[in-house]
């Protein structure tokens, strides 16, 4: 699991905020990243 694989799945509505905050949580991406993640579903 990476960065480039986690957006996709958000993006894509399979995972949600929470999933993804789990990500940052086990270190699998940074908070900052995380925060991109979910603004980009947004716009």
């Amino acid at each position: 699991m990476n960065y480039e694989t986690i957006k996709k799945n958000y993006q894509r509505g399979l995972w949600s905020a929470a999933m993804v905050n789990v990500a940052v949580k086990k270190g699998v991406i940074t908070a900052e990243q995380a925060d991109e993640i979910i603004k980009s579903k947004e716009k």
